[in-house]
């Protein structure tokens, strides 16, 4: 952990200023569109990838979605439970709001209002490319068929979360629904699932969490267990995400500690992705704490031997792969990259996440 960076020096204009308005000052900066009174959605750059190039996101490859179709949404803009040290997003613990800012939204929205504006502003960011993108995918983006629960903030803190992908299911959208697992009580609770489930980790033991993910609660990793301890009762497909740091969590003991949380949540899919240098991480992590994806696809052969899951498939610009017990590729949700697994990559390690930022 020695290279991990500890500290972030902040410019004296912002120590200065009033938290909540910088902090949504700097939403909108980088072009995040709040909605109601604690959401937000946000254009992805696949989105733009796939409008302007023809290139999809990896969840194409992997599992189908059109990823110009795709909404990036959140319904807990600021608020989460952790303050991971690889968050490349606005965390407001930078900006000068304290921790019982963040444990609770201030207000409720009603989910039917929500997934309307939610829509609606996914549109408005596609609109721009009528004559830029393929008539056809162009008019397929203004008619979004998923959205990615996953942009910022902890989703499982917005109390209505059940009757919001409820309302996302009833309009046609598949939703993906990404947490840290901090709130098990609330995933044990949906009365609607999502049709994926994602719980994502950096660390496997109580000691790693606490130093990287900086849990606001005394209970973080227990209750992180917990939700580990649940995946098995989902009926819909789940996946652990591991993001892989450098220095950090890719040792061969790291292997085994994460193959130990496997085999505790028996999830449908794995995927090993790489963290990646870019936003607000760049202030408490190094470059050298990126891995490539030849350092990703080592660790992941060594996680498959740990634990019988096979690598089926990766995405060199998102530097992930895939690994899953099913024989095929028999999950999908929608049209989007007919060759699956097999789909043929364009693109190379620095043409995604860690490339050149989108210029329309």
């Amino acid at each position: 952990m020695s290279r991990i960076r500890r500290t972030v020096r902040l410019p004296v204009e912002i120590e200065r200023a009033e938290p909540l308005t910088l902090v949504m000052s700097r939403l909108k900066n980088q072009k995040y569109h709040l909605i109601g009174s604690h959401s937000a959605v946000k254009k992805c750059l696949w989105v733009h990838n796939a409008l302007t190039q023809g290139r999809f996101c990896y969840k194409c490859k992997f599992y189908g979605i059109e990823s110009h179709r795709c909404v990036q949404f959140t319904p807990a803009t600021l608020w989460c439970w952790n303050a991971c040290l690889h968050c490349w997003r606005v965390r407001p613990q930078d900006l000068g709001l304290s921790d019982k800012d963040l444990m609770r939204l201030p207000s409720v929205d009603d989910p039917e209002v929500i997934a309307d504006l939610a829509i609606e502003e996914h549109r408005r960011t596609v609109s721009g490319y009528r004559n830029v993108a393929p008539k056809n995918m162009w008019e397929k983006a203004m008619n979004p068929k998923h959205v990615a629960i996953s942009l910022t903030g902890e989703p499982t803190l917005y109390p209505r979360l059940s009757e919001l992908i409820q309302v996302f299911h009833k309009k046609g959208l598949t939703t993906f629904l990404v947490t840290r697992g901090i709130r098990p009580e609330v995933l044990a609770s949906l009365e609607e699932e999502p049709t994926q489930l994602y719980v994502s980790l950096e660390a496997w033991n109580k000691e790693m969490y606490d130093f990287f993910n900086r849990p606001l609660i005394s209970k973080g990793w227990e209750k992180t267990l917990e939700t580990l301890e649940l995946l098995p009762s989902f009926s819909s497909p789940t996946v652990l995400r591991i993001t892989l740091i450098k220095e950090f969590n890719m040792s061969n003991e790291d292997v085994k500690g994460f193959a130990r949380l496997i085999d505790k949540a028996s999830p449908t899919y794995v995927e090993p992705k790489a963290y990646m240098h870019v936003g607000g991480s760049t202030e408490r992590l190094s470059r050298d704490n990126m891995p490539s994806m030849n350092e990703v696809l080592d660790f992941a052969e060594k996680l498959a031997i740990e634990t019988g899951y096979r690598v089926v498939s990766y995405s060199a610009p998102s530097r992930v792969v895939l690994l899953t017990r099913l024989e095929g590729p028999i999950i999908r949700y929608g049209k989007g990259c007919p060759n699956a697994w097999r789909t043929e990559e364009i693109g190379d390690e620095f043409s995604g996440e860690y490339g050149q930022p989108e210029s329309f």
